[in-house]
């Protein structure tokens, strides 16, 4: 009987502990060009407990990857990621982000022009908001350009076709070829030198 309520009582505490676990994550957007690099580069940070590429800040409900590419849904490619605020803040997420695209550049990202590949920050309340705009204006002053990024409100999410989800390790031959050919690795350091988050390599 004692053994009983002891597992019961251990059940109960995992569950609870699960519980509180899952309601303290946290999740942030960022648009920085390409979902897949955006994706693998994250995916890296410790902490960051799962991402998913997908759409946002358009007006076409449940857009495929070839409406948003072609242009006129207002969507940019994003990837929404969840993190455990206790291993990695939010802060941490906006440096790495700023560090690994080129926030000058209000054109696209590298070698995929045209809107749903500009770069955005898209905020989850209003201290989101606080400490992206804060973050920004360091990142400028870091920079000495002026960061056309903009920070917008997290609209509606959708997360975009299976096959592009964790599509630098689905494909890992194809996607460090295009990352390299897409030269995303050498401009970032040409934009941010010593302090470039550049991700996985572009080979290797």
């Amino acid at each position: 009987m004692l053994r009983t309520l002891a597992i019961a009582a251990a059940l109960t505490i995992g569950l609870a502990n699960s519980w509180a676990s899952a309601q303290e994550a946290q999740t942030a957007t960022f648009a920085g060009g390409c979902f897949w690099c955006v994706e693998s580069d994250f995916d890296q940070i410790p902490g960051v407990l799962k991402t998913v590429s997908g759409y946002t800040g358009g007006s076409l409900d449940n857009p495929s990857y070839k409406q948003v590419t072609a242009g006129g849904t207002g969507h940019l490619e994003v990837v929404e990621i969840t993190f455990d605020p206790s291993q990695v803040t939010y802060d941490e997420l906006l440096t790495a982000f700023w560090h690994s695209v080129d926030p000058t550049d209000a054109g696209g990202q590298f070698c995929d022009r045209g809107e749903s590949y500009t770069t955005a920050v898209f905020v989850h309340g209003e201290e989101q908001r606080r400490l992206a705009e804060a973050s920004k204006q360091i990142a400028t002053r870091e920079l000495g350009q002026e960061i056309v990024t903009p920070i917008r409100e997290a609209t509606a999410f959708y997360p975009a076709e299976e096959y592009h989800q964790d599509y630098y390790q689905k494909s890992s031959v194809r996607y460090r070829y295009y990352r390299w050919a897409c030269g995303r690795n050498n401009r970032v350091e040409e934009v941010w030198g010593d302090s470039a988050y550049k991700g996985i390599p572009d080979h290797g």
